[in-house]
């Protein structure tokens, strides 16, 4: 099981760190580094009077209605600073270093904003930046300025030594701190794929009972409602049969629409039975002769259970409407703490992620819950995707629930 679908974050974290490789002495790279070093004094001089006037005076004014306030404004500066102090490391020294997520209050109101503000790591971290910069910015301008008269063949390797200190501390102090704040920064965008997915399950619910058992419904009560009238007026004939007969048909109908409804929020064999049987009954209405093979010693979390149904009957639907397939394979088990799934059919192939078949969107509601979704699909076939979940298994009083069903065949 590899992870290709996923970009490496082990090369994007260590590209550019070590220090840049043999070129010709003055080049383009070497004079965006002296313009670099050069710039770090007016720049860093400008940080410094700035961002020190302005956090002293709300640190010396905290005991004060307006100190606090302005000491978070001084942070939310900082955040401002260190973003053009990023943009200024890419454009010269070639470094990409990643945004720090932002600011998000759990709660509305003034005061929960302040303090999330006077307590961000990411802004102190970027005031601190400004402290240390300003003497190194002294030193680094002192340098290059004497080498550009003095030292003129010595420079290009000057201006590579101390634009390498630059980078790393770029690195150290403007970039986010740690895997916490880039999982943080994960989580937020996840967080938006799974309200716009419930919301969109809303719209999809109310569409449904709107059009479908509502709509059967209004017709069944009008439909009895002319019956009754000729009931109570003498009036009964073959027509009022034709009518009670009629509204048989459909409260079978709506009541069927409704059973198809609730299996699709989450059907009733699934938490009975759990995930064997369940997909075994996916796979029975697929209309490509599909197999199963469901090897689970106990039941993962219920969310983690209704992601696995949802992701193999999504998949069953791509099989028989676009892969013009013979035969189709479920297989589900546990590896570790990861539920594993994998879907192959022998159709013709070629399908991607941007392809409308909603795989996408598969891919998307997978890694809300911190899955993987892997496609493999060549032009012929067969296609493969493998699908990743974590397990978290439900627990009854601290004891694993060993549900009927949950190794089946």
């Amino acid at each position: 099981m590899t992870e290709s679908s996923r970009p490496s974050a082990a090369d994007d974290a260590l590209d550019g760190v070590s220090p840049p490789p043999p070129r010709p002495p003055f080049d383009g790279t070497t004079w965006r580094e002296i313009g670099y070093l050069l710039a770090n004094f007016p720049a860093g001089v400008a940080a410094f009077v700035v961002l020190v006037v302005w956090l002293v005076l709300g640190i010396g004014l905290s005991v004060t209605v307006i100190g606090l306030p302005l000491l978070a404004a001084g942070l939310t500066a900082c955040r401002w600073y260190g973003r053009l102090e990023r943009a200024r490391a890419r454009a010269l020294l070639g470094v990409r270093v990643e945004e720090p997520s932002r600011l998000r209050p759990r709660e509305r109101g003034f005061l929960p904003w302040l303090w999330m503000r006077v307590k961000d790591p990411v802004a102190w971290r970027h005031a601190l930046f400004a402290f240390v910069r300003l003497p190194w910015a002294v030193l680094t301008f002192t340098v290059v300025l004497a080498s550009l008269f003095v030292g003129w063949p010595a420079l290009p390797w000057v201006a590579r030594w101390l634009s390498n200190a630059d980078r790393a501390m770029v690195r150290g102090l403007l970039s986010p701190s740690d895997e916490l704040e880039r999982r943080i920064a994960e989580l937020e965008s996840d967080r938006v794929t799974v309200t716009d997915t419930a919301a969109a399950d809303l719209r999809r619910i109310e569409r449904d009972l709107h059009d479908g058992a509502q709509a059967r419904l209004v017709a069944l009560a009008m439909g009895l409602g002319l019956a009754k009238e000729k009931l109570l007026e003498g009036r009964a004939d073959a027509s009022v049969a034709a009518m009670v007969d009629e509204a048989h048909g459909e409260v079978k109908l709506a009541l069927q629409e409704l059973r198809d409804l609730a299996r699709g929020i989450h059907p009733a064999i699934l938490t009975d039975r759990g995930l064997g049987p369940a997909l075994a009954s996916l796979a029975g209405r697929c209309t490509v002769p599909a197999t199963t093979a469901v090897d689970l010693d106990e039941r993962p979390a219920p969310a983690i259970e209704g992601i696995a149904y949802f992701t193999v009957s999504e998949l069953l639907q791509n099989v028989s409407k676009h892969s013009a397939a013979r035969r189709a394979s479920v297989e589900v088990w546990r590896a570790r703490d990861r539920l594993l799934i994998q879907v192959v059919d022998d159709g013709k192939g070629g399908a991607r992620l941007d392809g409308g078949s909603g795989m996408a969107g598969l891919a998307e509601r997978l890694g809300s819950v911190d899955g993987l979704f892997v496609l493999d699909s060549p032009a012929g076939g067969p296609t493969r995707v493998t699908a990743e979940l974590p397990w978290r298994a439900r627990t009854e009083a601290g004891t694993p629930h060993r549900g009927p069903g949950s190794r089946g065949r």
